[in-house]
């Protein structure tokens, strides 16, 4: 009998000591937890300007092709601001515009056909952008071909273009404005910079089909002091493609982003 009461009473020690046992356990795994419990990390507050431009959309007055039950001219409204000329001035203003339905007879799709009632450089999707004349600067040529740099002026810095590529071959041809240098180039690259400061490369182009870069724009469209440009960069004669750049979206150390880019097909 006394051997069976102590039998219980060390089994009842024992199963207290690991009763005690487990709930140190298990309240040192609490204060484990509540000492690494994951916190959600804080989402950085995005800067306005910046959330607009990454949603920045352009169009040119042309005809855009049905996709389906979509078209790219569908995202035009009256909110749009036009990029235009007017008497040898730029200006940025309220978008004037009428959509017609239209047929293209070569792909046998429906297209929808942008009228503008200004003479538009760009149509630009972004009601943040100040309207009113735009400071430009005179451009003297628009192609900038490998090996060659285009030096201007804004305010009181100095500029330079400059590109790179490889020329395959080169010819004269003849155009609207007459006889000028055709050369065709892979590889291209082109950097902009300003006084001293490091170069940024902004556009890439590995090949051309019966195309080139033109530049077509120089200006402070964001009204930030520092110029902003756009460039045709039609990588084949059956694409009409358009890139804005924004100096006001460079990142530290670089002198301008691409902002937007339109591209238009008009092959068979």
């Amino acid at each position: 009998m006394k051997k069976t009461i102590l039998f219980f009473l060390s089994l009842a020690v024992i199963i207290s000591c690991n009763e005690k046992t487990q709930k140190t356990k298990n309240a040192t795994l609490q204060n484990q937890e509540k000492t690494h419990s994951y916190k959600k990390p804080e989402v950085p507050k995005v800067n306005p300007a910046q959330e607009t431009v990454e949603n920045l959309k352009i169009l040119l007055p042309k005809e855009y092709r049905d996709w389906g039950k979509e078209n790219e001219a569908d995202v035009l409204t009256n909110d749009w601001l036009d990029l235009y000329e007017k008497g040898g001035k730029y200006y940025l203003g309220k978008a004037d515009f009428k959509i017609t339905r239209g047929f293209s007879e070569c792909s046998g799709d429906s297209t929808r056909i942008i009228n503008s009632k200004t003479n538009t450089l760009l149509l630009i999707g972004h009601s943040r952008l100040a309207k009113g004349e735009i400071k430009t600067v005179k451009i003297g040529k628009n192609k900038i071909w490998p090996k060659e740099k285009l030096k201007f002026y804004f305010g009181n810095e100095e500029y330079t273009l400059r590109a790179e590529g490889k020329v395959l071959s080169s010819e004269t041809v003849s155009t609207d404005e007459g006889e000028e240098l055709y050369q065709n180039v892979k590889d291209y690259k082109l950097y902009l910079s300003a006084n001293n400061a490091p170069e940024t490369l902004f556009l890439e182009q590995e090949s051309f089909n019966d195309t080139f870069v033109e530049l077509l724009f120089i200006g402070d469209i964001d009204k930030d002091g520092k110029p902003d440009f756009i460039f045709g960069a039609n990588r084949d004669y059956e694409e009409e493609r358009v890139i804005l750049y924004l100096s006001s979206q460079a990142k530290k150390g670089k002198l301008i982003k691409k902002a937007a880019e339109v591209a238009i097909q008009f092959d068979c």
